[in-house]
This record gives C-alpha cells, sequence and structure tokens, in this order.
C-alpha cells in the first residue's frame, strides 16, 4: 500500500454466493471507470450478466471490501477451457477509492494466483488513456507494448514455491471466513 494510505477494508477473493457483491460493485463505475474496466460503454444489463458469470468463466476475483461493500476488484481470468500457459488481469476501482495503492495491492494477489496456477505469461490490456492501470503495470516489472488505442501489458510470474501456495491457501481460509461474517450480517441487517 501507499504510504500514508488511510484505508479500512480487507483484501479477500469473492466466493460464488457473492456475485451480488461483484455485481453492485460494477454498478457503482461511473461511465468513465466502466469504460476504463471494459475498454467501451457498457449497459446496466451487459453488468448482470457479467458478474452473473463471475466464477463460471473460470476467473478468480479479489476485492478489496470496506463497509460490506466491494470497493475495487481484480480479475484474474484463465485463457481457454483450463488454466494453462496464458491469462489475463483485468481491475476496476470506485472513483472514490483510486489513488489509494488498492490496484496495486489487487495486482500483486493478481500475480500470486497466477504463479500457483501454472502461469507463465499474464496479460494486461487497457485503453492508451488509462494511466493508472499503466502505473500498477510498471509498479509490477510488466513490459508495456503500445499499439494504436492500447496498451498491452505482460508479466512473467515466477514458478510457484511453498510459501506462495501456503500464503494463498491462508489467506483463502480467513478470507472465507470473513466471507461467512459478512454474509451473516447481510442476514442480520435484512430481516
Amino acid at each position: 500500500m501507499n504510504e500514508g494510505t488511510q484505508v479500512s477494508g480487507t483484501f479477500r477473493k469473492l466466493w460464488p454466493h457473492e456475485q451480488d457483491l461483484f455485481r453492485d460493485h460494477l454498478m457503482r463505475l461511473d461511465r468513465t471507470n466502466r469504460l476504463m474496466r471494459f475498454a467501451h460503454g457498457v449497459s446496466d444489463s451487459f453488468i448482470e450478466d457479467y458478474a452473473r458469470q463471475m466464477t463460471d468463466a473460470g476467473s478468480t476475483v479479489f476485492a478489496y471490501i470496506e463497509d460490506g461493500q466491494v470497493r475495487a476488484v481484480a480479475e484474474l481470468k484463465k485463457l481457454g477451457d483450463t488454466w494453462g500457459r496464458e491469462a489475463e488481469a483485468a481491475f476496476s476501482v470506485e472513483t472514490a477509492y483510486q489513488d489509494h495503492g488498492l490496484g496495486t495491492e489487487l495486482m500483486g494477489r493478481v500475480i500470486r494466483a497466477a504463479r500457483n496456477r501454472g502461469v507463465h505469461l499474464l496479460y494486461m490490456s487497457c485503453l492508451a488513456s488509462n494511466a493508472r492501470m499503466q502505473a500498477i503495470a510498471r509498479k509490477h516489472d510488466a513490459t508495456l507494448r503500445f499499439e494504436p488505442g492500447e496498451v498491452i501489458g505482460e508479466i512473467v510470474p515466477r514458478e510457484p514455491s511453498y510459501f506462495s501456495l501456503l500464503a494463498e491457501a491462508v489467506e483463502d481460509r480467513v478470507g472465507f471466513m470473513m466471507a461467512v461474517l459478512d454474509l451473516q450480517r447481510r442476514i442480520v441487517k435484512a430481516a
């Protein structure tokens, strides 16, 4: 995280039963942030469909959650039917939460997850005007390739290690407990 960053939420994976939290985050993105995330304008119905397929597409979604709401996400998406040599990373951060190091933190988790799944090349694609995404990519030693209207970032994750696998497993256990507690809070609040 950046020095002086004031965030009080938690970072963890989203679980399949939390598609609504993912959807609500994407719905809160303003027009500009939707454009930056999807590289074109998207409708609310597109977001509904996209969120419904959160885990169907083999994605791993990491989130920053504050006060029960997802404020930033990073997705690790497999390319093809199985985890293979290549995968893609995608991010979105709500406007009020930008420039606090959330994307950088989430990117580190995506890279570790890619590493632990044997991914040899992680792609990030963004609009040429998306300076924030390019800055995050540079912080993680991405090679940037500039093409007309877009920038392709490539990161080569290291091989998985006992410690990288253990770190993700421990975070998953803690994250699952936090997801259960979050669900319990939402149920109580709704009653």
